[in-house]
């Protein structure tokens, strides 16, 4: 479920970024059209149209991730009391100064960055949803309001666009590497985990049972003694009852 709502809305956050690109217009201006296949690119109504169904795909998602995993109760990305400093120090170890504390699932960093990016999130869509108002039902909406809603819209599209440059750039830390395999599989590797999320490790695996302690004193095991039949010579089979006479 997390790796759908994480590219739902990375890839319509794509879309939305080009086609916001294409309505300035930037594409026919830069010769972008001329590429092969994005010829469409220098049509404003095309690249509007693109840009709604990005829209919607973009704010379902936001919204479904808010509601589904608020209602199942998990907090895991939100920012946690001392987050901010520890996070300094977090970055610092990247650098080679000083060892990284050990972490939960996600990083301290990821939590700050995670209510920058929501908070970024959520301007672009109401700011977008009074542009989009106007467009379609109210042509004469107040000029301030609109005017509001277009800063603000560009405001948070560039600080969208850095929010996401630092997103990737965070990739590029080799202490990171291990963790671009979730990004398509859901997975990392078990001894990764281990050492830089001992705490999540241990929410996560099975209680096991208390072994007995190895100094504990336990009793001693007598053995029974054998026990020997006495067999009556009456009941010898004949050829054995023959050979115990000749020995006599």
């Amino acid at each position: 479920m997390e790796l759908i709502e994480h590219w739902a809305i990375a890839i319509s956050g794509l879309v939305l970024f080009l086609t916001g690109m294409f309505e300035l217009p930037m594409s026919k201006r830069y010769y972008i059209s001329s590429i092969p296949g994005l010829g469409w690119s220098a049509d404003y109504m095309t690249s509007l149209y693109l840009h709604y169904a990005a829209a919607i795909v973009f704010t379902t998602a936001a919204m479904f991730h808010v509601f589904y995993h608020g209602l199942r109760g998990e907090k895991g990305l939100l920012p946690q009391k001392g987050d901010f400093p520890e996070s300094i120090t977090v970055i610092k170890s990247l650098f080679g100064f000083g060892e990284e504390p050990p972490m939960h699932k996600y990083l301290l960093e990821q939590r700050l960055a995670y209510v920058g990016m929501a908070f970024i999130i959520l301007m672009l869509i109401i700011s977008g949803l009074v542009k989009t108002y106007k467009n379609l039902y109210a042509p004469d909406m107040s000029l301030t309001v609109v005017l509001w809603a277009t800063w603000i819209h560009n405001i948070f599209f560039v600080l969208f666009f850095l929010a996401f440059l630092a997103h990737m750039a965070a990739i590029l830390l080799k202490p990171n590497w291990p963790m671009v395999r979730g990004i398509f599989t859901g997975k990392v590797r078990l001894d990764y985990a281990e050492h830089r999320h001992p705490f999540w490790i241990a929410e996560i695996e099975p209680v096991k049972e208390t072994p007995v302690s190895a100094v504990e004193e336990t009793q001693p095991i007598e053995e029974p003694e054998p026990i020997i039949e006495e067999t009556d010579e009456n009941d010898l089979p004949p050829e054995q009852k023959k050979s115990e006479e000749t020995k006599e």
